[in-house]
């Protein structure tokens, strides 16, 4: 027994019993009278957190915040909001994944020296560009990846492509010409499909060594065929039409596309990469040419073109892109005005060589058609700018040959395609027109270039007594 208790059992067993008796029966009452206390606490308290519990009920019902309900539920409310906001950031971000957009701008200035008589005498001489793009990832079908790529272009000033040549020295260029020249209309420039499909189907992808695409819709042409690393791209590479694509699909006008330079068609491609790096393709199109190419009429004598490629590694392991292709346009522009049906055979060859030297070759080949050039041949290089130690920088130096057809040197003093009764040319067209394209590209920000720009153009329109044309340009590029 603890020593605490000794003396009240002392006490107690010294009090007579019936002063026990009574003592015991105080404590127990007192003892009640507490407990009583504490169980009317309870109740009490347990009312009140009955009473809490149906507010928080209640206000846990409704979606919005009001001041009189308990600060719990206004916390809980909080908690939730924040929680869906996450979810709802997340969902966006995933839904987001994989969409690739961005912004071009080309501002060209360019100012003539030697205009061969003929040509108008008003130039636009300043001129932009813009172009925004957007790709869209879609669900996949199994194994089959699918996209969708929109662009829209808009701009003003038609550039120095008036002059009587072969040749066009600003590729970059653009306006709706159905608009006056103070308006700057944006089109809708491309909106097409692409499905990429492992083969063999129903194979495993991670070891597939072979595809197939398929595209659909409006389109660039030039996006699928006779592509260039060296000279494909106008608002960073040459400017003149000679070196962008192969002269006689551009300048001559046998690519078929409509004003704005896109056209709707199809396109089917098998590529092989068993031997990657090194792989090789082969690709199949029709375009809608003449009228079918600005949706006015359903596809009538398309423009076909079939391409083989192969990507080598030469030079110590350097790409290079080796490309053959045929086309047939139903309805070809001859130079008498009159759509007629055009076919030819080109070559697109680019190879990297040494360490930042691109070199490039064209070669274009009329087969049938009445047209102003029937030969084509241009070549060049691309010098990165590590050579003097400027990585982002380049130079570009490109040649060009368009020999002059027989039948529109025969033509040519005489013709008059548009039957205004004044000849077109008024000379008598032979040989060849020479271009001569030289740039440099000086990268002041990553989204900032400039590029001073000059072009020489010899026999222009195979006119050999014109004095050669003189070019002098500036191109400012913004991309995003």
């Amino acid at each position: 027994m603890p020593r605490r208790l000794l003396p009240w059992v002392a006490a107690a067993l010294l009090l007579p019993a019936s002063a026990r008796a009574d003592n015991e029966v105080d404590q127990l009452k007192a003892l009640v009278q507490r407990l009583e206390q504490r169980v009317a606490e309870l109740e009490k308290r347990d009312a009140e957190l009955e009473k809490r519990n149906t507010r928080i009920d209640k206000g846990l019902e409704s979606e919005t915040l009001s001041e009189n309900e308990p600060s719990l539920t206004a916390r809980l409310k909080a908690v939730e909001y924040q929680s869906a906001g996450m979810v709802k950031a997340a969902r966006t971000v995933e839904s987001l994944e994989g969409i690739k957009a961005g912004l071009s701008l080309t501002t060209v200035a360019q100012l003539p020296n030697g205009v061969p008589a003929g040509a108008p005498a008003e130039h636009s001489e300043l001129n932009y560009r813009g172009d925004v793009y957007v790709g869209l990832p879609l669900d996949n079908i199994g194994d089959t990846t699918q996209q969708l790529f929109g662009t829209f272009r808009f701009g003003q000033g038609t550039g120095l492509n008036d002059l009587v040549a072969y040749s066009k020295p600003n590729a970059s260029a653009f306006r709706v010409l159905s608009t006056k020249p103070d308006d700057s209309v944006a089109v809708l420039g491309q909106a097409w499909y692409q499905a990429q499909i492992p083969l063999p189907f129903g194979g495993f992808k991670p070891r597939s060594r072979e595809s197939l695409e398929i595209n659909f819709g409006k389109m660039d042409p030039f996006v699928f065929f006779d592509q260039n690393a060296a000279a494909n791209d106008e608002t960073r590479q040459f400017l003149n039409t000679a070196f962008v694509h192969n002269p006689l699909l551009d300048a001559g006008g046998d690519i078929g596309v409509d004003a704005n330079g896109f056209s709707p068609g199809f396109r089917v491609s098998y590529h092989n990469f068993s031997a990657k790096p090194e792989s090789w393709r082969l690709s199949f199109g029709v375009f809608g040419a003449g009228e079918g190419a600005n949706y006015s009429r359903a596809f009538s004598s398309p423009l076909m073109i079939a391409q083989a490629e192969r990507e080598e590694r030469l030079f110590e392991g350097l790409a290079g892109n080796y490309r053959a292709y045929y086309w047939r346009n139903g309805q070809g522009p001859d130079f008498t005005g009159i759509a007629a049906l055009h076919t030819g055979f080109g070559l697109s060859l680019d190879q990297r060589y040494g360490d930042a030297i691109t070199l490039f070759s064209r070669y274009g080949h009329e087969l049938s058609g009445q047209v102003r050039f029937d030969r084509a041949l241009t070549l060049g290089a691309e010098f990165g700018g590590s050579y003097w130690q400027r990585a982002a920088d380049a130079v570009g130096v490109a040649l060009g040959w368009m020999r002059t057809s027989g039948a529109f040197a025969a033509a040519s003093p005489t013709l008059d395609a548009n039957g205004d009764g004044i000849p077109d040319y008024g000379f008598a067209a032979s040989g060849y027109e020479s271009v001569l394209e030289l740039y440099y590209r000086y990268r002041i920000a990553k989204q900032f270039e400039l590029s001073p720009n000059f072009q020489y153009i010899a026999a222009p329109s195979g006119n050999q007594d014109a004095a050669a044309v003189k070019i002098l340009g500036l191109r400012a590029q913004l991309t995003y």
